[in-house]
């Protein structure tokens, strides 16, 4: 379903095919609608349009002819046949117009008549009609088209930028995919990967956008379509996801019913010297050759997502070595290494570049594409507690989104300097510092330092930006002390995005925090330093204004028993005494 050209001329629709000439067109124009008046009697037609998405060859002559007409209360229903006019086969569907308008709002038939209007057509009648129906199809079209990459990026959905190109190349592609020898007919109609007339097949697809900005489900900005948050959210319900997941089932029956025997004698026609020539045509050959060129049609290159450095196509595929290049492309750097530092579900690596003797430190993050059985310990182990995202897709998604988010909103992480969603990729900075994990181990080995409080005002610290990211809804995920980082100047970084989420589990972060933090401590004789940890964390989330019951329901069983694997229980013990004995003194404060 795809490339419009409502209204257009002869000349555009048949090109330089000699057979399908302007005198030719005319006289088939008459004897059409005499065919289709002669099968409706009295009915009232609505629309008639001739549909023709051939490559302009003289071959093509042969081609079939599709028409489709609207018939008011026409019975039977939905009536297709074949007729021979001039020499040329032509396959006339005739369809009840309630039936029509059900396929074109809710995909009735699985818009195998519908999407007929999507194709190249010259309306031979009831143009207005027709204008007004295919404007309702493309509106339902690319509104699917949001909601299938709301729910395949659902964080990060919210801050991409998308060309009105991803919808025209997004919905051919699924066309194509229901039915492959629909690649053997767009062939001669692209350049490459672009549609040879773009700039008109766009047309309709900016008339719909233009009434779904006026609704405010989308914004314009420049050249590109953002979505509003509402309509994300709405779109990721359960019920929209599974939707839109069953109507590929309808879409690909009725299709194939409806399309399947012009597009093989259209197949027979225009290979018919070739049939001469070799004698013999491989079907499974053709469908290979129309599978190929799927993979030329990246609607996901016309949606953008934002890193310090500008916007990413998501269809960008680049390594190491083609990122290095374009980080620096007038300069050679003279000297580069790229060393594992480790990851365990991800590589990280480090490259470190020198140019004109500077040195450049870049981290590299690969989101592993982990196979469910790997995982399986890591559920099971949060069972009841946690749900982690599997996929590195989803992984990396989460990733580039909380970070631009919390970067828009004043934290402190590191830039993202360049994604590749193909190949699984960030390239961020490199900070240089130290992890907070450090920190709570010179406090368990020194114990004197707990009357430091340059060494607790970090942990408070924390405990405030906590409170301020769920602020805004959003939840850190993973929120392991390692995953805070302290640079040289004193300043705190998170890091680590990959299983953040809006309007997730806020005390799931103070429990991570609290009970991963008590992993570094020891049993005894130091059970004082759980407590000063505990209650100097809380201490600065309810500072930022982070809400007591999330502290409060971090010492239920279903947190403590996740954490209880490797953290002792006196620890965890001394962790729940603090949180409760801290809940109590400021209720009765309140009160």
């Amino acid at each position: 379903m795809i490339i419009v050209l409502i209204g257009c001329n002869i000349s555009m629709l048949v090109g330089d095919c000699v057979a399908l000439n302007v005198l030719e067109l005319m006289g088939l124009r008459q004897q059409i609608m005499d065919l289709v008046y002669h099968n409706v009697g009295s009915a009232s037609v609505m629309a008639v349009s001739l549909i023709d998405i051939y490559p302009v060859h003289v071959e093509n002559c042969k081609a079939v002819l599709e028409v489709v007409a609207v018939v008011k209360n026409f019975q039977p229903r939905l009536l297709s046949y074949v007729k021979n006019i001039n020499g040329r086969n032509v396959i006339i569907f005739i369809v009840n117009q309630w039936i029509f308008e059900r396929d074109i709002d809710r995909g009735f038939l699985g818009e195998a008549i519908a999407s007929k209007l999507i194709f190249p057509y010259l309306c031979l009648q009831g143009e207005q009609y027709l204008r007004c129906q295919e404007l309702l199809l493309k509106k339902r079209l690319i509104l699917e088209s949001i909601e299938n990459l709301s729910n395949s990026y659902p964080e990060l959905v919210y801050h991409m930028r998308i060309k009105p190109q991803f919808f025209l190349y997004d919905i051919l592609l699924k066309r194509m995919q229901i039915f492959p020898l629909f690649n053997y007919e767009f062939s001669n109609m692209f350049e490459g990967c672009t549609l040879k007339d773009e700039e008109s097949a766009l047309k309709s697809y900016n008339d719909a956008l233009t009434q779904i900005e006026k609704v405010h489900l989308i914004t314009r900005i420049d050249d590109y379509i953002m979505v509003s948050k509402e309509f994300v959210q709405q779109s990721q319900k359960p019920k929209v996801w599974f939707t839109n997941l069953i109507k590929n089932a309808p879409r690909t029956i009725f299709t194939s019913i409806f399309g399947i025997f012009p597009k093989l004698l259209n197949v027979v026609n225009q290979n018919t010297y070739t049939l001469f020539k070799t004698q013999k045509i491989s079907l499974q050959l053709l469908l290979q050759t129309g599978i190929n060129q799927n993979y030329a049609i990246v609607p996901q290159k016309y949606v953008f997502v934002p890193t310090s450095e500008g916007q990413v196509s998501l269809a960008d595929k680049v390594n190491i070595s083609g990122f290095i290049q374009k980080m620096f492309p007038n300069k050679k750097p003279e000297k580069v290494t790229v060393n594992a530092i480790g990851g365990i579900l991800n590589d990280i690596y480090l490259i470190n570049a020198q140019v004109n003797g500077v040195e450049h430190k870049i981290i590299v993050k690969r989101f592993k594409e982990v196979s469910g059985f790997k995982w399986f310990p890591l559920t099971l182990w949060s069972f009841g507690a946690r749900v982690f995202s599997i996929s590195g897709k989803a992984r990396l998604a989460k990733e580039c989104a909380t970070s631009e988010f919390l970067r828009l909103h004043g934290f402190n992480v590191p830039k993202i300097l360049y994604v590749s969603t193909p190949e699984r990729l960030v390239f961020m900075d490199f900070i240089e510092g130290e992890d907070l994990s450090y920190t709570i181990k010179r406090l368990d080995i020194e114990p004197e330092n707990l009357k430091n409080k340059k060494e607790l005002e970090n942990i408070e610290s924390v405990g405030e930006l906590f409170a301020k990211v769920h602020s805004y809804g959003m939840t850190l995920g993973d929120t392991k002390p390692e995953n805070v980082l302290i640079s040289k100047n004193k300043t705190i970084y998170l890091l680590d995005f990959e299983q953040a989420t809006q309007d997730g589990d806020k005390t799931w972060d103070i429990a991570e925090f609290l009970y991963y933090a008590g992993h570094y401590l020891q049993p005894l004789p130091n059970i004082g330093t759980a407590e000063i940890i505990t209650e100097t964390f809380i201490r600065g989330y309810l500072k930022g204004g982070g809400e007591l019951k999330n502290v409060k329901k971090a010492k239920s069983p279903k947190y403590t028993r996740v954490f209880s694997v490797f953290t002792m229980p006196s620890v965890i013990m001394a962790i729940t005494n603090t949180i409760s004995k801290i809940s109590e003194n400021v209720q009765q404060s309140k009160d």
